[in-house]
């Protein structure tokens, strides 16, 4: 609800497409900012518990943001400041999360994949599906009332998660304060082993370039829907839901896909075709043409998404974890920000179509360019050495 609703409420305040995406900027500057400590912390830590205060800590943090635009305080840097606190939160769960599902369900492909594939459709049916049409409506009613829901829904998390039974500190983490010094230190081993592991340097980089590329027309999109296509908020909240649509299936359905298509194939042809997905979404003049070409892109990245999920939770040691994929989310999602003012720019300069066309272009080169590294070779080589520790450079 609150993904539909900040860009609604920030389109309200102003139509300058630059000041829209400084919203969608802030949210994502955390991973910029936080991402290699908070994967530090991650694996120093009982992940759990770092979810379980997470989110309550957001369930304050929006609360807050309800009352201020109840109280007709709203303004783009508002938005700003609380779309960062609430990113700064994401970089430490996600980070644990991601080795939650390890602990849980262990390390067999399959299992993996099965795994991240229900979590990645829940997560497309909750975020995409429902929430964004109802965030819509709900702000259609009253601009407050998806900020009061979204808060509501940060304290259940909270709450199912402190159920979840057991101890998830990582393999060999030290219980003793971190010291800054120290932290240093396993943050730059998390990085040695990204940096010196070909097939994961290669593959962040292809997400870098995809989420830069994506971004850049998401950080519009809003203003694209209702000026371009004619949407009102309600139309914009359902053509939002549509990339779920087909993300649902695409995630659900990864496991087998990648049963049946070789990796390598898989990981940069994806890209390849959500290329072509998003040149057809920037060329889109009925909604409907629109919303089918979104719902494409939802089933393509839902594969995607669970197949390099997956292969990271494989290749990476447990102890590693946190930070290993806090420096994969530094250099994946830092280009998000990126993206979203860029996106801004470049439709302030060149329209609103703009965005899209070029993101498409950008897709197109990376995949080129990751298709010699990133193959089905390499990929197997990755699995069969993942407990022999860390891989030599090159």
């Amino acid at each position: 609800m609150y993904l539909a609703a900040l860009p609604l409420l920030a389109a309200e305040l102003t139509r300058d497409p630059l000041a829209v995406s400084v919203v969608t900027f802030a949210g994502w500057l955390p991973w910029l900012l936080f991402a290699l400590p908070a994967g530090a912390l991650v694996d120093r830590l009982d992940r759990r518990r770092v979810m379980t205060a997470v989110d309550a800590s957001r369930a304050l943090v929006v609360g807050a943001l309800t009352v201020a635009v109840l109280a007709g305080w709203a303004s783009i840097p508002l938005l700003a400041v609380a779309g960062f606190l609430v990113g700064a939160g994401q970089t430490l769960f996600e980070n644990a999360a991601q080795a939650m599902v390890v602990a849980v369900v262990g390390r067999d492909p399959r299992r993996l994949e099965r795994a991240n594939g229900q979590l990645v459709a829940s997560l497309t049916v909750g975020q995409q599906l429902a929430g964004p049409p109802a965030g819509s409506a709900a702000f259609a009613l009253a601009a407050w009332l998806p900020f009061l829901a979204d808060a509501a829904s940060f304290g259940v998390s909270a709450g199912l998660v402190a159920s979840i039974r057991g101890r998830f500190r990582a393999e060999g983490a030290a219980t003793d304060p971190p010291s800054v010094p120290s932290l240093r230190a396993e943050i730059a081993e998390g990085l040695r082993f990204l940096f010196g592991h070909r097939l994961l340097r290669a593959a962040v980089l292809l997400v870098s370039a995809s989420n830069l590329a994506f971004m850049a027309g998401e950080a519009v999109l809003v203003l694209f829907a209702t000026d371009e296509l004619g949407l009102g908020s309600r139309g914009y909240g359902l053509l939002l839901a549509a990339v779920a649509v087909g993300g649902v299936p695409g995630s659900l359905l990864a496991a087998r896909v990648g049963q049946r298509v070789p990796p390598g194939p898989l990981i940069v042809g994806g890209v390849l075709v959500g290329a072509v997905v998003m040149a057809c979404f920037g060329l889109a003049t009925s909604p409907w043409l629109a919303a089918a070409a979104y719902a494409a892109t939802g089933a393509v990245w839902g594969v995607w998404n669970v197949t390099l999920l997956s292969l990271r939770q494989e290749i990476v040691p447990d102890r590693l974890m946190g930070r290993v994929v806090g420096a994969i989310r530094l250099i994946g999602f830092g280009s998000i920000p990126i993206g979203a003012l860029l996106g801004g720019l470049v439709a302030r300069s060149l329209g609103l179509r703009a965005p899209f066309l070029g993101g498409a272009a950008v897709l197109a080169v990376a995949a080129l360019v990751a298709a010699p590294v990133i193959t089905t070779g390499a990929i197997e080589a990755a699995r069969s050495g993942a407990g022999a520790g860390p891989p030599g450079p090159g």
